[in-house]
């Protein structure tokens, strides 16, 4: 009697790990298993005896830090990595401004037809970014734009959306057009759930719709844009789409533009594994030392701001 309950009772406690089994074995295999072979390449090279030719000519053999500093020492690395930058400073703030925006508007008593506009905003999302690429790509070619045609009849300049500076908007506008309905949905999705009595306890006080947009409802989803501010982030550290499609389509967007793409350059054009595995670890490790760092951030914000409500 007393084995059976204990078979039982390991039972009813090895039961939650049975159903974490087939996600944690592919967490494993498609997760955590390429990124340790990514690791333990960056740590390797090839060694070339002689001429390279013959069995044995070239070996992998233990490399040290040697691939982190030569990545480290990289210009084109370090080249691209402050045109992400500059091109981060522009999407992130006007993707999540937009996203708020549009997320206030739909949440207002006043609106029309919310679902469709909500269906409309959020559509570009669903789109593939390759194929937003393209579709951006081909508007900004003087040659076929239907604007410039519109321009050029006009008698109104044409200004070369892929040249120059002109081409960080021209990048930034195809990541906002398709990151904002995401983002928008998050936020629309915070609003909907605080109390309808929080709004009431305003309108009694006199508050006016722009006041309880500043001062109830943005504060309120607060953690949603910590969110998505986060999301926004990894993904600008991770631009890749983008730049790649209009490669074809301009001179301005080299092969190594952003980190990503020297990363492909390196692993797949110059056949150079080793260097691409350091590349991307260190983009990983930017990536995870500022997602932890604003995270932690933001945390401390909140547990200063709950002692501040507590206290008063």
């Amino acid at each position: 009697m007393t084995s059976t309950t204990s078979r039982k009772a390991y039972g009813v406690k090895g039961a939650p790990y049975a159903f974490l089994l087939p996600a944690t074995i592919l967490f494993a295999l498609f997760f955590a298993l390429p990124i340790g072979y990514a690791v333990w390449l960056s740590f390797r090279k090839v060694h070339v005896s002689g001429l390279g030719l013959g069995s044995g000519a070239r070996k992998e053999v233990w490399a040290g830090l040697e691939n982190y500093t030569d990545a480290l020492g990289d210009s084109e690395l370090l080249d691209g990595a402050l045109r992400v930058l500059g091109y981060g400073c522009i999407v992130v703030p006007v993707m999540l401004g937009l996203a708020l925006l549009f997320a206030l508007m739909l949440d207002s008593e006043k609106v029309r037809l919310a679902p469709f506009t909500r269906l409309a905003i959020f559509l570009p999302y669903a789109i593939p970014g390759v194929v937003a690429a393209l579709l951006w790509g081909f508007l900004y070619l003087p040659d076929v734009s239907p604007f410039y045609y519109l321009l050029d009849k006009s008698g109104l300049p044409q200004p070369d959306l892929l040249d120059g500076g002109p081409l960080y908007l021209a990048l930034s506008n195809i990541a906002v057009w398709g990151g904002t309905g995401f983002n928008m949905i998050v936020i629309y999705t915070s609003l909907r759930a605080i109390p309808a009595e929080v709004y009431e306890a305003a309108k009694l006080d006199g508050a006016t719709p722009l006041q309880v947009a500043l001062r109830i409802k943005i504060p309120m989803v607060a953690p949603s844009l910590v969110l998505t501010f986060f999301f926004s982030i990894i993904a600008t550290l991770q631009v890749f789409n983008e730049p790649t499609t209009l490669h074809p389509l301009t001179n301005s967007v080299n092969t190594s533009w952003s980190p990503l793409m020297k990363v492909y350059q390196d692993a797949f054009h110059r056949n150079d594994i080793y260097s691409a595995a350091a590349e991307a670890t260190l983009i990983a490790l930017v990536t995870l030392v500022l997602s932890f760092g604003f995270l932690r951030a933001a945390n401390r914000r909140n547990k200063r701001d709950v002692s501040q409500g507590a206290v008063r």
